[in-house]
């Protein structure tokens, strides 16, 4: 632990955008969001087609993600299996609000659910 907090939690670092990183990168989409509590890096879920936030914790044995959903602001520990409450983290956290679930808007497929975990 550091200042109180678990090694893996740190407050000040901001997320590193509003939608997942390699999703954007080649225009793919996602259910919902997820932020290393640790770097910042935000990754689509587990249901989501790609699921790179949790390849993203095993390459970087980063141990905490949280939600990046507007409301939700609990923590997963990728160690325990395991939901946290823990510190707010740097603005923003969560995606705007005007960002559609499942989104980025005009990426998602219509059968969509066809396509989920």
């Amino acid at each position: 632990m550091t200042d109180g907090l678990p090694v893996g939690i740190e407050p000040s670092v901001p997320p590193s955008g509003t939608g997942c990183v390699e999703c954007d990168a080649v225009d793919g989409w996602w259910v919902h969001l997820r932020r290393c509590a640790q770097c910042g890096h935000i990754g689509c879920c587990d249901s989501s087609p790609a699921q790179h936030a949790s390849t993203h914790a095993a390459a970087t044995k980063h141990p905490f993600m949280q939600s990046f959903e507007p409301g939700e602001d609990w923590f997963w520990s990728f160690e325990t299996q395991e939901a946290y409450a823990g510190p707010e983290l740097a603005s923003p956290t969560s995606h705007p609000l005007e960002q559609p679930v499942p989104g980025p808007a005009g990426r998602v497929p219509a059968d969509w659910q066809d396509h989920i975990h």
